[in-house]
């Protein structure tokens, strides 16, 4: 049996890629808002926050390095300790026409692998996500293969950046220990079982632990639940000796029916999951410490 840990970390995933404008008015667009959105959330208990960003002008996901760069300083700038995780998910579907499945139709961002991880190259945030899955994802399709994902995190370990390795199914899983027996991930990874994604691991107790038991010994897991499920994922997660997530990316509602008003909220509702079942909630000094990183992030550059 596994305990749940004496000292817990709180991710908020600020924005997101998917999440709409249209879901909630709530949802952080522009650089300061999505720098400000994620300051709140660490007042509120969070040690990381992981960081999408967004067309100021019209609300869409984008890759543009100004934005990241306008973000991560203006984070630094009001908090330096606060862990930033960057994506690296974008770039990565594919939407294959009508008129010929080999031929990339509306939609499709599939980009090349070193491009989809240049804002990490760039700006050495403390960690970055990196997605292993190749799966159904609603009418359209994620693409990562085994080859790509060994070009990201080249890049990645380069920058001297800690990934986070998302895992979707359990397919993932077994391709993340492969790439950990051939030196392209380091053991003890950081990881994260992403559930309520079609098609991937649905959201259940069962999912949670056998996850957990084909992790390899000494990685640390988030289980994150996307929807309906975030909240009761927070427990799940804990109570199986991981740690926790939520944010604006995972789900728009605090409660059945009502929009959370803001990340630190959700935050907030996440912390009081785990203090009431007897956790405890790190700082971002004491997560450092647990995931491995520097006791303060250096070379940051900083606002006015």
């Amino acid at each position: 049996m596994r305990a749940p840990l004496p000292k817990v970390f709180i991710s908020c995933a600020i924005t997101g890629n998917l999440t709409k404008p249209e879901q909630s008015p709530h949802l952080p667009i522009t650089p300061e808002q999505i720098a400000n959105s994620a300051l709140e959330a660490a007042e509120a208990g969070a040690a990381i926050a992981h960081i999408h960003v967004r067309d100021p002008g019209t609300g869409r996901p984008s890759m543009e390095l100004s934005l990241y760069e306008e973000v991560v300083e203006r984070i630094r700038a009001g908090n330096p300790e606060l862990i930033i995780n960057l994506t690296t998910g974008p770039g990565g579907r594919f939407v294959p026409s009508e008129q010929d499945p080999k031929v990339a139709g509306p939609g499709t961002t599939l980009m090349v692998p070193e491009e989809r991880v240049a804002h990490v190259a760039a700006l050495k945030p403390d960690i970055c996500t990196l997605d292993l899955n190749t799966m159904n994802s609603g009418g359209e399709v994620v693409i990562n293969t085994p080859g790509n994902v060994r070009r990201m995190a080249r890049v990645i370990a380069e920058a001297g950046v800690r990934p986070e390795i998302e895992l979707f199914d359990s397919g993932d899983i077994a391709l993340m220990n492969d790439l950990i027996k051939d030196g392209t991930l380091q053991p003890k990874p950081l990881t994260s079982f992403v559930m309520g994604v079609r098609y991937g691991f649905q959201p259940s107790p069962e999912t949670v632990l056998y996850a957990r038991d084909l992790l390899p010994e000494g990685a640390l897991f988030t289980a994150i639940g996307i929807g309906r499920s975030t909240f009761q994922s927070v427990a799940l997660s804990y109570l199986a000796g991981g740690h926790v997530r939520v944010g604006l990316e995972d789900g728009v509602y605090i409660d059945h029916g009502v929009l959370a008003p803001s990340n630190a909220a959700l935050v907030q509702k996440a912390r009081r999951i785990v203090e009431d079942l007897g956790g405890e909630i790190a700082t971002p000094q004491e997560a450092r410490a647990l995931i491995g990183l520097p006791a303060r992030a250096a070379g940051a550059k900083r606002v006015a």
